[in-house]
């Protein structure tokens, strides 16, 4: 059973190191999965070589998993590739890396605009709202400078409603605050314009059939860690009776996670950025790991346009899991309340005052 769960966890962590740093890094895939499974490894041998279920000591808890993560990040920093250093002759520019690709990663090139697009960008900014004075033409964005005549959201939401009036997708629009302390909005190309392949895109982004079997699998290990916690005197459940006591438990963890990153997806879509749908980790409780999950994520895959789109999309996910955390609190209050007044009534039954 140790073994089977091991397995899954591998195939899963392979997934995520896949998926997340193979474009970023030359570090070989296999080699960081290898560091990420330390961890499981380590544990797992002490299961198997520890039958008498003597607990594993908390040194051995922490130091593999410190160990692992410090050297995970030494291989993908050591792995990416030189950052070529600037000609003296090209002037600094104050573009923030918000919208700045990966050097790994396949930059789409900006097609350069005529006169009359650059016409139809300079109509996208009324002067009662951000005044253009100058447009920049960059190798990866347009760089669009001026003042700002009104607040940032009703700038911003002005400008990215007449550019894709008039330029359909064909731009990504961000807006920063340069160096200067002036804020300036880039154009860069948008590498998801739309074509017949973007329903393929959007299927490889969210991937559902993953991120129900994750869901699934987690699911099912929240609710034996439940179980478990409910029996602790036993090492597995031996029927669903006993497993089924360990639901509560589950569907409650799962709830507040689930809404948690709901939260920060459907504020990402909000916004327009690109995100994945949220990836639950299961984690078997026999790799002496009470709770049965680490958690979720998800990946966000576009550019943020702006600080405050970044902050929302942060934000959403903890007040969300907040507002369903408050009433499952409740809750487990009210039974523990009523389990402890269930135990008092009995003990008086059985030793009656006098």
């Amino acid at each position: 059973m140790i073994l089977f769960w091991l397995v899954l966890l591998g195939l899963l962590t392979y997934f995520i190191v896949q998926r997340s740093v193979a474009n970023v890094t030359k570090t070989p895939v296999w080699l960081l999965w290898v560091v990420m499974m330390m961890p499981a490894f380590v544990w797992t041998a002490w299961v198997i070589f520890n039958q008498d279920d003597q607990r594993i000591p908390l040194l051995l808890l922490i130091v593999p998993f410190m160990i692992s993560s410090v050297l995970y990040l030494l291989l993908v920093q050591w792995g990416r590739p030189a950052q070529p250093s600037a000609k003296p002759s090209t002037p600094q520019s104050d573009v923030q890396p918000e919208f700045q690709m990966s050097p790994l990663e396949k930059r789409p090139t900006l097609r350069p605009i005529n006169k009359e697009e650059e016409a139809e960008l300079q109509n996208c900014f009324p002067w009662t709202v951000y005044y253009l004075q100058a447009i920049e033409h960059k190798p990866q964005a347009l760089i669009c400078r001026g003042q700002l005549r009104a607040s940032p959201d009703v700038a911003y939401k002005t400008v990215r409603e007449n550019v894709e009036a008039y330029f359909a997708d064909r731009f990504l629009v961000v807006f920063q605050e340069g160096l200067n302390g002036k804020p300036f909005f880039a154009l860069v190309p948008n590498p998801q314009a739309r074509s017949a392949e973007a329903p393929t895109r959007d299927t490889q982004l969210t991937r559902p059939r993953i991120a129900l079997g994750l869901l699934l699998a987690t699911l099912l290990t929240t609710t034996l860690a439940g179980a478990l916690m409910a029996n602790p005197e036993l090492t597995m459940p031996p029927d669903w009776t006993m497993l089924r006591s360990g639901l509560p438990y589950g569907l409650s963890l799962m709830a507040i996670f689930g809404i948690h990153e709901l939260g920060h997806y459907l504020a990402a879509r909000r916004y327009r950025i690109r995100a994945t749908l949220p990836y639950f980790i299961p984690v078997p409780p026999a790799m002496i790991f009470p709770f049965g999950t680490f958690g979720a994520f998800i990946q966000l895959r576009s550019h943020v346009p702006n600080r405050k789109a970044l902050f929302d999309v942060g934000l959403a996910g903890p007040l969300a899991g907040f507002v369903v955390t408050i009433p499952i609190l409740l809750w487990g209050l009210s039974f523990t309340r009523r389990k402890s007044s269930l135990a008092r009534s009995l003990y008086l039954t059985k030793y009656p005052r006098r």
